[in-house]
């Protein structure tokens, strides 16, 4: 005899939004590391523009990690939730981006 076991339960898709994070940083360094901590969470489609399509925990995640990177005084970080009902029109070269998970290590 074999047993068999699965999950009734059903799945729900994961909620996720869509981003843009947009910055002006002062110091070469601090910009290096904050463009490398954001290609964690999505894509960079401008010098200074990244967009991600990501979870409410991704996003309370980086909303944190964003003022330990960057100094208050000097840089500015600008965070946009685009919601259900937004569009984003690509005129001129532009990188695809496809709906993937993105694993933050």
């Amino acid at each position: 005899m074999e047993n068999y076991f699965w999950n009734m339960q059903e799945v729900q898709p994961v909620k996720k939004m869509y981003i843009l994070i947009i910055y002006d940083i002062v110091d070469n360094r601090r910009r290096y590391r904050f463009a490398k901590k954001m290609k964690g969470y999505g894509f960079r489609v401008q010098r200074s523009a990244f967009e991600a399509f990501i979870t409410d925990a991704l996003y309370r995640k980086l909303l944190k990690e964003v003022p330990r990177i960057i100094d208050l005084e000097s840089d500015s970080v600008r965070i946009y939730r685009v919601r259900d009902d937004s569009e984003v029109e690509l005129i001129g070269k532009n990188i695809k981006i496809e709906d993937k998970d993105v694993i933050v290590i």
